[in-house]
């Protein structure tokens, strides 16, 4: 039950921020925004950590590990997803992604031997089924986050390695959790290695484009995200970060901890589902009634995980 909720917890969080970034998205750009959220995150992160005592959980294997971790999910998950998001808008892209969660269900079982019961497979599949039918049963948009930008097909494509990096993180990081490693320092190395990542690739970016032609010119740049930073968008930058990025890691790793990673990342997938009244309140323009069947049904998918 523990690791349900947390799962539960993940996917309303993720929801959430994927509402809070497409504008900051659109206007930094993938790297500059996850630059720039994650370094708000990974400071407050490192911190909690230290306060709360949980680096002794973790050995030099178990660090390296949830680096690699954080490598895949985080750095070229998130760099692939956010770059399909300003392209696809957050419905579409949200949907797309789900992808990750019977992804990280085959890899759970053919790396680390995790099979699923039938139930819990029907269930899986009721959930993977549900979030399809929500968005292919849902009524054209014609709100501007529902715009699609340049092609589709490229869009469609990162969006799926970004579900892909979700997955091979998720499954990466299942043994340390299980271990015992304490969730808040382990998010912490996961957000602080990602960071750091995407800090020396806006280095090399700014070099290979000849935007920055000296060492303080470069580290100069880092502290730069554009002219169209502003108060309020860095506001949003902030809360996507600390909702979708230290929350929602966070409960993504107490779920792995405690519960099988497919099933897991199924109900971290819900997201499209949850996303679903979110962009009614704010957009104004009701879902058609084949959204609400698409929820419907997985939601079904949920109860019968929860209740094996």
């Amino acid at each position: 039950m523990i690791a349900n909720m947390a799962a539960l917890g993940a996917a309303l969080c993720w929801a959430a921020g994927g509402l809070i970034a497409i504008g900051p998205v659109r206007v930094l750009g993938s790297i500059a925004f996850n630059r720039l959220r994650l370094t708000i995150v990974a400071t407050g992160l490192l911190a909690a950590a230290t306060l709360m005592g949980g680096w002794h959980t973790l050995d030099g294997g178990a660090v390296l590990t949830l680096a690699l971790s954080g490598a895949m999910g985080i750095v070229l998950g998130d760099m692939a997803l956010f770059w399909s998001l300003s392209r696809l808008g957050p419905r579409r892209n949200v949907v797309i992604y789900a992808a990750n969660a019977p992804l990280t269900a085959l890899l759970a079982y053919a790396v680390l031997g995790e099979a699923l019961g039938p139930w819990t497979m029907l269930g899986v599949l009721l959930v993977t089924l549900g979030v399809m039918l929500a968005v292919a049963l849902r009524s054209g948009s014609t709100h501007s986050w529902e715009a699609v930008q340049g092609s589709l097909l490229a869009a469609v494509a990162v969006c799926m390695v970004a579900a892909v990096g979700q997955a091979v993180g998720s499954v990466i990081a299942k043994p340390v959790m299980a271990a015992g490693a304490d969730p808040v320092a382990s998010a912490a190395v996961r957000v602080t290695t990602a960071a750091l990542m995407f800090t020396a690739i806006g280095a090399l970016s700014a070099v290979r484009t000849g935007a920055a032609t000296s060492l303080g010119a470069v580290a100069a740049g880092l502290f730069r995200f554009g002219p169209g930073l502003t108060p309020r968008l860095a506001l949003q930058v902030a809360g996507n970060g600390l909702l979708g990025v230290g929350l929602g890691m966070t409960l993504l790793l107490i779920g792995l901890a405690n519960g099988n990673a497919g099933v897991v990342a199924t109900l971290s997938a819900l997201s499209p589902v949850l996303i679903l009244p979110m962009m009614w309140v704010l957009t104004g323009q009701r879902p058609a009634l084949g959204a609400w069947v698409g929820a419907a049904v997985a939601v079904a998918g949920v109860a019968l995980i929860v209740n094996r």
